[in-house]
């Protein structure tokens, strides 16, 4: 009569055990449902990102080009000019030389041309009682960030009088080789500068904000952000964070490394140390969020599984 208790039992915990396996396997595949849509959403966003992208690229050439005829009309004004009032002269007598006001007046009628040329291509500006204060517009991708204001005083020689650009951008270096030369082209490098500094800065601002969970602490920068390090991972484990990247910008004029250098900690597993080549070729072909974005993929995450 003692074995009936006993067999029963052992059937309780069988069907306790199948059960148990049940529910297991259900919720691996509801996890994995789960993870299989969220790859969707993101490739789906991804592929409308880049739609976006590629529309405003092709935005951006045509306006350049548009800047181009600008400039080139500009320029034949300026000749037209200078053979009307003879500012360039040789071989001439002083008498017929151009007076100070002559040529302080062809100055302003070139840099009202300017502002029409520069008007597409984010650079603004207004005459004011000292010469013109200009206005750079500063994006990343679309998104606008910062303006920046630089008032020039528009003498027989060109000055700064006053300006918000900050003070690790090169400007003073810039002054001294355009200003009195070529303003158009002091305009468009300062420019260049500026819409770099501001991508590099958004870049690390967004992997700040939207990958916190995958860097370890805070993310190193200085001023110019053209020198950032961290630590990461690229599966969410909070605990160990087995890659570590040095991302060096040698081209102050563009928002992308030239330079990337990735390590793996020692203890880390081989699969993961292979992967440090793949990495740097990313940082330095992608946008720096966009490149967590590549690494959180389900293969990603699956190729580098321990």
């Amino acid at each position: 009569m003692s074995v009936l208790p006993l067999d029963r039992e052992r059937r309780r915990k069988v069907e306790e055990g199948r059960a148990y396996l049940q529910d297991g396997v259900l919720s691996h595949l509801e996890m994995l449902e789960a993870q299989a849509h969220e790859a969707a959403l993101k490739q789906e966003e991804t592929e409308q990102q880049e739609e976006k992208l590629a529309r405003l690229k092709a935005r951006v050439r045509e306006l350049r080009l548009r800047r181009d005829e600008l400039r080139a009309k500009v320029d034949l004004q300026q000749q037209r000019l200078l053979e009307k009032e003879g500012v360039v002269t040789s071989g001439v007598s002083e008498a017929a030389r151009p007076s100070d006001r002559a040529v302080l007046e062809w100055k302003i009628k070139n840099v009202q041309a300017m502002l029409q040329v520069f008007y597409l291509t984010g650079i603004s500006g207004k005459l004011t009682k000292h010469g013109v204060c200009f206005c750079i517009s500063t994006a990343y991708e679309g998104t606008y960030l910062d303006s920046y204001y630089l008032d020039l005083v528009t003498k027989l020689e060109v000055q700064i009088r006053r300006h918000s650009v900050p003070v690790f951008i090169p400007l003073e270096q810039l002054a001294k080789k355009y200003l009195q030369t070529d303003i158009k082209r002091f305009l468009s490098v300062l420019s260049d500068h500026l819409n770099a500094y501001v991508g590099r800065r958004y870049q690390a601002d967004q992997l700040q904000e939207r990958f916190s969970d995958r860097l370890e602490g805070t993310l190193q920068r200085n001023s110019l952000c053209n020198v950032l390090v961290f630590k990461y991972n690229t599966s969410g484990d909070k605990q160990a964070f087995p890659f570590r990247a040095k991302l060096l910008y040698g081209d102050l004029c563009r928002s992308l490394p030239t330079e990337a250098v990735i390590s793996c900690t020692p203890d880390a597993p081989a699969s993961l140390a292979e992967r440090t080549a793949a990495h740097s070729d990313v940082f330095r072909r992608v946008a720096l969020h966009k490149a967590f974005d590549s690494f959180s993929s389900p293969e990603e995450s699956l190729d580098q599984a321990p």
